[in-house]
């Protein structure tokens, strides 16, 4: 635990990303509490304690440098084990998070473990496109990281998101050629690329791509995944 939170501090540090004691110990007991179910539930490939710091925790809080999630309605689609979602939610309590995925075992853990932890969060296990149809404009921000190409995840995810709040898109190296794909789509859905912000973790391109909801989404969307797949938009 001293190593990932050592790892965790020097990130928060070199991206300016303010983080209490408080606030960094309870993101490394999320860590190791991750870590420990990784042995028996597929949560994480990633599992030496200051890649977990790095790559979980400090790439997900980079989010709280682009836009202001106190008070926020806010929604991870397809969270897998968590991310970017809990550090959001460690990072700026004040946010309401809701986690979304499909895989019932993983969400059951969440929801276990957070209630210790003292972090409030909605665990949903549904599929996106389907509880879409029931949580309609219901959010200030949509964000999901690494779960699909920009084109398919936008249409699983802008229709959550309210006139005028963001759709957040957490990319790799691809993020801008992603970006380009999807923006008519994006369009078709009601959304606009607003900007896109790069960063370097590790060595490595992360790209945040922001996209502002401007007008409601259409009825026919979300479509089916499997007509979402074979014909993105």
């Amino acid at each position: 635990m001293d190593t990932m939170l050592e790892a965790l501090n020097r990130g928060a540090a070199e991206y300016n990303i303010p983080l209490s004691e408080q606030q960094a110990a309870l993101l490394c007991r999320f860590g190791s509490a991750l870590l420990e179910k990784n042995r028996v539930m597929n949560l994480t490939a990633i599992t030496e304690p200051d890649q977990v710091a790095l790559l979980h925790f400090v790439d997900s809080l980079l989010l709280l440098k682009e836009a202001d999630f106190r008070g926020r309605r806010v929604i991870d689609v397809g969270c897998g084990g968590g991310f970017p979602g809990v550090p959001i939610k460690i990072g700026c309590p004040e946010t309401e998070l809701t986690l979304l995925d499909s895989l019932g075992k993983r969400m059951r853990w969440l929801s276990e473990i957070l209630p210790e932890l003292g972090v409030e969060a909605e665990c949903i296990t549904a599929r996106a496109e389907e509880e879409a149809l029931r949580r309609r404009e219901r959010y200030d921000f949509a964000v999901s990281r690494a779960v699909a190409r920009l084109n398919v995840l936008s249409e699983l995810c802008l229709p959550y998101v309210k006139v005028g709040g963001l759709f957040l898109a957490m990319k790799g190296a691809a993020g801008r050629e992603e970006a380009r794909e999807a923006a008519r789509g994006i369009e078709a859905l009601g959304g606009r690329i607003e900007r896109l912000q790069e960063y370097s973790l590790e060595g490595a391109a992360r790209i945040i791509v922001a996209v502002r909801k401007e007008r409601p989404t259409p009825r026919p969307y979300p479509r089916s995944f499997a007509k979402i797949k074979q014909k993105p938009l």
